[in-house]
C-alpha cells in the first residue's frame, strides 16, 4: 500500500456526528440518497491535505449543527508502507491544527505526507468561467508535485493583498512598495516556474498513456502580455506598474492574473467550446494524468476524490475510469446516488451505503 488512508474517524463535521470506518488501500464507493452525506465524507477526507478543503469553507462551516462545538478529524494513513496518525481539528471556529504522528506539523508537512487531488461537480463549468478557478484546480495539481507551492501562494497572496491596501490608499512613496513587491517577485517567480514544471508533467502523462479519455493540450496565459520570466524582471515589472496599478486600485501584473487555456487536442477545439460530456472527459484525464506523473516522479499516486463522478460518464466511459484507476492502484473515494453506478468496479472496490434518518448521516452497510 503506497498511499492509502486505512481508518478515518469524523467528529461532529458537518452532517456527521461520529462515523468511523476501516479501510484497505482499494478504492471507496460511497452510496446514497442526495443529503446522506456522502460529500461530506470526501470533504473531510479532502482535509488531510493542505489549504480548505475541497469546499474552500471556514472552519467553522464545517461544524456540526447545532451543537456547533467544533470538528475533529483523525486518520490512519499509510505512506510507503509507513503507518502515520493524523489529526486535524477547529474548536470555537478558530483556524483548524493539525498533528502529524503525535506532534504539532503545518499543512505544508501535511501536504509532504499526503498527496492528494480531487474533481467534484462546481469544476465541471472550469472551462466557462472565470480564470479564477482554473488557477485553483492548476494549483491543487502543482502542490501535489511540489508541497512547497502552498507557502508560495500564501506568501504572495499576503504581499499582493497589502501592496493592494497601499494603491487604494493613493500611497505614492516608493519606499512603502520596495519590500512588499521584493516578496511578490520571489514568491511569484516561485510560483509560475512551478505551475509550468507541473504543466510539462501532465503533458508528458498524458502522451505516455493508452487511455480512453481525452488528451488535454495545456497552456499558461497572462491576461495582458506574457509574464516576466525572471524573478527580477518581475519585480521590475511591478515597478513600473505602479502608476497603472494606482489608477486601478490593484495589482495588474504577475502570477495572480495567469490563466490555464485548454484544448481538446485530437479535435483542435478550445475546451470552452467542447460539448459538457467532453469538458468533463478533459478533466478526468486531467486528474488520471496528474496520478499517472506522482506516481513516476514519487512513487505512488495520490489519493483521488472524485465527487459524483458518473454524472455526465456512460457506462462504457465509467468502466474505463475504473480500470484506470485500479491500474494505477489508487485509493479513489468516489459518490453517486445507487451501488448499480459503480457495478463495473466489482470486489476491487470497497462500498459505503449511507441514508440520511431525521437530520443525521448514518452507515447501514459496508
Amino acid at each position: 500500500m503506497a498511499l492509502a488512508l486505512t481508518a478515518i474517524t469524523i467528529s461532529h463535521f458537518r452532517s456527521h456526528r461520529l462515523l468511523r470506518l476501516k479501510l484497505d488501500a482499494r478504492p471507496v464507493a460511497i452510496h446514497g440518497p442526495n443529503g446522506a452525506g456522502k460529500t461530506n465524507i470526501l470533504e473531510a477526507v479532502s482535509m488531510f491535505s493542505p489549504g480548505r478543503g475541497m469546499r474552500r469553507a471556514s472552519a467553522a462551516e464545517m461544524t456540526r449543527r447545532p451543537e456547533a462545538l467544533g470538528w475533529k478529524l483523525s486518520a490512519e494513513i499509510v505512506v510507503g508502507g509507513e503507518r502515520h496518525e493524523v489529526e486535524t481539528w477547529s474548536e470555537g471556529g478558530a483556524a483548524r491544527q493539525v498533528r502529524i504522528d503525535d506532534k504539532a506539523a503545518s499543512q505544508v508537512a501535511l501536504g509532504r505526507l499526503v498527496r492528494m487531488v480531487w474533481l467534484v461537480p462546481s469544476m465541471d463549468r472550469l472551462w466557462i468561467e472565470g480564470p479564477e478557478g482554473r488557477r485553483r484546480f492548476l494549483d491543487r495539481m502543482t502542490m501535489s508535485f511540489e508541497p512547497d507551492h502552498a507557502e508560495a501562494v500564501l506568501i504572495y497572496e499576503k504581499a499582493m493583498r497589502e501592496r493592494n491596501r497601499l494603491l487604494r490608499e493613493q500611497v505614492r512613496d516608493a519606499h512603502w512598495y520596495l519590500a512588499l513587491e521584493t516578496q511578490m517577485a520571489a514568491a511569484g517567480h516561485r510560483i509560475h516556474a512551478a505551475r509550468q514544471s507541473a504543466l510539462t508533467a501532465l503533458a508528458a502523462a498524458q502522451t505516455q498513456a493508452e487511455t480512453a479519455f481525452p488528451v488535454a493540450d495545456l497552456e499558461l496565459t497572462q491576461t495582458e502580455g506574457a509574464l516576466p520570466e525572471s524573478e527580477g524582471d518581475l519585480r521590475e515589472a511591478l515597478a513600473e506598474s505602479r502608476f497603472r496599478d494606482l489608477a486601478a486600485g490593484r495589482t495588474l501584473v504577475g502570477p495572480h492574473r495567469s490563466d490555464l487555456y485548454g484544448v481538446y487536442a485530437a479535435k483542435g477545439v478550445p475546451a470552452s467550446d467542447c460539448s459538457t460530456g467532453e469538458q468533463k472527459a478533459l478533466l478526468v484525464s486531467l486528474i488520471l494524468a496528474n496520478a499517472r506523473a506522482l506516481a513516476q516522479q514519487v512513487g505512488a499516486p495520490p489519493v483521488l476524490l472524485l465527487d459524483e463522478i458518473a454524472a455526465h460518464l456512460d457506462a462504457g466511459r465509467r468502466a474505463v475510469l475504473y480500470d484506470e484507476i485500479c491500474a494505477l492502484g489508487a485509493q479513489a473515494w468516489m459518490t453517486g446516488t445507487g451501488p448499480e453506478l459503480f457495478a463495473e468496479l466489482g470486489t476491487r472496490a470497497q462500498t459505503i451505503a449511507l441514508v440520511e434518518h431525521n437530520g443525521v448521516s448514518e452507515m447501514v452497510e459496508t
